[in-house]
């Protein structure tokens, strides 16, 4: 853990700064336990902040400080991604802009089919016997609207596979299979995936340190 913060949580209503459905879900259920009411930034009407960090702790800071601030409630961030050791720890920060597409004019959206097949893309092109380990990061930084904060970091070793299988998870979930086991996130019951995450990882630490 990093930051300044000497509160806990507690019971009661923390902001999920998030405008992703999956991501809600998850953060959610593994918070359900502890008697916390998650809501969403964009069940809030709250607006999205540019991240314009370069590593995932910034980015989650950025995203929870300003969430706290326009509610002021306590906000949980979460700011995760892929990184490729092949690729020299791409896409990274990175890993959602990779999916952006314009679906419709003023409206983006996110195509992951199109991320993960750039990441597919690159790795053929260093060739056949390329090394195609990669992990997931996570970091999940809780801010107050005084100013407190907490960060917490997690990790998910494992390796990159094609073509995508699963229908369980989002994101890169179908093209990556955590070390020791032969199916993907996305076809990984999520009560399975949520044990074994690196948001599960960033997960154990937060609550070893705000509600244990």
């Amino acid at each position: 853990m990093t930051g300044n913060a000497t509160r806990r949580l507690g019971g009661g209503s923390l902001v999920i700064a998030t405008h992703n459905a999956g991501k809600l879900k998850e953060i959610s259920a593994l918070l359900d336990p502890y008697g916390m009411k998650c809501l969403s930034a964009g069940a809030l009407g709250l607006p999205e902040p540019a991240e314009t960090g370069t590593t995932f702790v910034e980015n989650a800071l950025i995203k929870a400080r300003a969430a706290a601030e326009a509610s002021q409630m306590p906000a949980l961030a979460d700011d995760s991604g892929l990184s490729v050791d092949a690729l020299g720890g791409r896409p990274g920060v990175y890993t959602a802009d990779w999916a952006e597409r314009q679906w419709f004019e003023g409206d983006p959206g996110r195509d992951w089919y199109m991320a993960m097949g750039k990441v597919e893309g690159m790795l053929q092109e260093l060739g056949p016997d390329t090394d195609r380990s990669a992990a997931f990061h996570c970091v999940l930084a809780i801010a107050w609207p005084d100013g407190e904060h907490a960060v917490y970091e997690g990790k998910c070793p494992g390796s990159l596979t094609w073509p995508p299988r699963g229908t369980l998870g989002f994101g890169y979930d179908p093209v990556f299979a955590p070390n020791g086991r032969t199916e993907t996130f996305a076809e990984i019951d999520p009560s399975e995936k949520h044990a074994i995450s690196h948001r599960a990882d960033a997960f154990a630490k937060l609550v070893a340190d705000q509600f244990g």
